[in-house]
């Protein structure tokens, strides 16, 4: 069986104060959660603050990004290492806005989940069309053309040390979710694809759901064969909301 994990990604959101009072929620409501990793990857300056709150937990704590140097004269970049020094589990790579606001390319995205794993960390690999892209049927081409740029510069096997995440680009942020059926034969696509290199892998790959995920949806998504738990945006930030959805990952 497949394990799963639901990531919140703060995006950029928080405060000292607010934070302090949702790290301790979910460090208490998380505490009893059996078979579901659960994961917070906060905005850099607030990783000591999750570090501190978390550690002894069972709630894991990541990066939301990194670069795709190591040390050196790149200035305002964040290195994996620095990720790994304050007890980073995770690292986000290739999430839509990065890719759509910043101009990562694929490649760039590749290099980051190579310098992510070199380091020892989890990279979660969004991978994700726009509403354009779904509409003119070119889902399945963007998508495994995402997935590929990793695939040929880290090689299959790199995807057992990682974690994929379907985030339709015209799900984020906007409300609308991609049906149960719609998200599903997307992960059936790329679990297929990595099949097609590596069917033991490709069996035990977690692919999460990332698009307007919500305590109220949560459940029906999560019993979709392919589905392995979510990377949730917004609903991250309220504890009672973050903590539905880790509860019903549970109960898939």
């Amino acid at each position: 069986m497949r394990g799963r994990l639901v990531a919140g990604n703060w995006k950029c959101n928080g405060n000292l104060g607010a934070n302090q009072a949702l790290l301790a929620a979910l460090r208490d409501g998380l505490a009893q959660l059996r078979g579901v990793e659960c994961s917070v990857c906060v905005p850099y300056p607030y990783l000591t603050q999750a570090q501190q709150a978390l550690t002894g937990s069972t709630t894991v704590w990541g990066g939301q990004d990194l670069s795709q140097f190591g040390a050196g004269a790149y200035t305002g970049a964040v290195s994996a290492d620095m990720l790994v020094e304050f007890g980073c589990r995770h690292a986000v790579v290739g999430h839509s806005e990065r890719r759509s606001i910043f101009g990562e390319s694929d490649a760039v995205v590749a290099a980051k989940f190579e310098v992510a794993l070199k380091a020892g960390l989890t990279p979660i690999l969004c991978v994700g069309e726009t509403l354009q892209e779904r509409e003119s049927n070119v889902t399945e081409a963007v998508v495994g053309r995402q997935l590929a740029a990793v695939i040929d510069k880290s090689g299959v096997a790199a995807l057992g040390k990682a974690v994929v995440a379907y985030e339709p680009v015209w799900a984020i942020g906007t409300g609308k979710t991609a049906t149960p059926q719609q998200a599903q034969a997307v992960h059936a696509f790329i679990r297929g694809s990595v099949a097609a290199q590596d069917r033991a892998l490709a069996d035990g790959l977690r692919i999460l759901y990332g698009g307007s995920v919500k305590a109220s949806n949560a459940a029906e998504l999560f019993t979709m064969n392919d589905i392995d738990g979510g990377l949730i945006g917004g609903a991250s930030l309220v504890a009672e909301e973050f903590l539905a959805i880790c509860r019903a990952a549970e109960r898939r």
